[in-house]
């Protein structure tokens, strides 16, 4: 397997492994458990959903997420498609791997080894935030060749700024203690806090978002990973490559995004040649899960217009996504 270009990462936390979720019993009630499995590639054993029939469809969620954020999404995908959809590296139930597999590169490889595994080559690909930024790091470096990539709220660009120069140094300070990761997970136990957090990225809290993003963020392995991941996280090898992506694209940002500003999605697109966009106005970070079937219907439509799904004759059922 080829090295990860990203290089610098911090040193690996120190006083052993933090508890990760158990399936037994953080997942007892796990939205769309029964498509659940678990499947080893890249050496760490991951958690994939997997339901539905026809063309395949990869699902990739953001940082600090999990499968959980499909749970309304998959039942309708798997009507038309093939979906596939995993907990990345250290996220949810899949296993954390070296330090410095958490990264944009290494978790494009890895991604790329799970396909492999599960035999699996999609034909359109949907990733959120952070997942949009793997999914177009595989495309670039020829791992697939979906027709279509959608992003969500996609995070492909630095983030400018001061912030953007203090960002990266500290989430690598705080990736070096396993206190911050066991820290934040007592802040997590408060609903309220959860609540505030989701709101703080521009969506409305849900009963059971809060509850699943809850549970995710009181697990002290989880939240590490996450962590880790924002401090290997390098964007600006990806944001000099995007116009050389041949792979058909699409944004869709909330409208209501304080998490990334849907200007960035402006920037991407006149950076991409060809590229769709689509705004969701009153939705914000977590749009796809605030409105699932809006997503839903964007991705049909990408499916029947990139030749993937049956085309329909009534002219209201299939909107072409012309480049703005």
């Amino acid at each position: 397997m080829p090295a990860s270009r990203d290089v610098s990462t911090p040193p690996p936390p120190k006083g052993g492994p933090l508890p990760k979720l158990s399936w037994e019993s953080d997942g007892r009630d796990w939205p769309n458990r029964g498509t659940s499995r678990f499947v080893t590639a890249a050496g760490i054993r991951w958690h994939v959903q997997e339901a539905g029939r026809g063309p395949v469809l990869l699902l990739v969620h953001g940082t600090g997420s999990a499968t959980h954020s499909w749970r309304d999404m998959l039942p309708l995908l798997a009507r038309n498609f093939t979906v596939v959809a995993p907990d990345l590296p250290g996220h949810g139930f899949t296993e954390t791997p070296a330090a410095e597999r958490l990264s944009l590169d290494g978790m494009a490889e890895d991604l790329a080894a799970l396909l492999q595994a599960l035999g699996r080559a999609p034909a359109i690909v949907a990733g959120h935030s952070a997942g949009a930024a793997v999914l177009a790091r595989l495309c670039l470096d020829r791992r697939i060749a979906p027709l279509a990539l959608v992003g969500l709220n996609a995070a492909m660009l630095p983030i400018g700024g001061l912030a953007g120069r203090l960002l990266t140094p500290f989430a690598r300070l705080l990736a070096a203690s396993d206190r911050v990761p066991r820290l934040f997970a007592r802040f997590a136990a408060s609903d309220r806090f959860v609540e505030k957090m989701i709101s703080d990225t521009g969506s409305a809290p849900d009963p059971d978002g809060v509850r699943y993003y809850g549970r995710l963020t009181r697990n002290p392995g989880h939240v590490a990973a996450a962590v880790r991941m924002m401090a290997n996280w390098r964007l600006p090898p990806l944001a000099r490559d995007l116009p050389d992506l041949k792979t058909r694209l699409v944004l869709v940002s909330g409208g209501n995004d304080k998490t990334i500003a849907p200007k960035d999605a402006a920037r991407v697109r006149a950076m991409v040649p060809g590229t769709s966009l689509l705004t969701l106005p009153g939705l914000g970070h977590l749009a796809h899960e605030e409105d699932p079937g809006e997503a839903c219907a964007i991705l049909v439509r990408v499916g029947r217009e990139a030749g993937v799904l049956p085309r329909i004759h009534a002219a209201d059922d299939v909107i072409p996504i012309a480049a703005e």
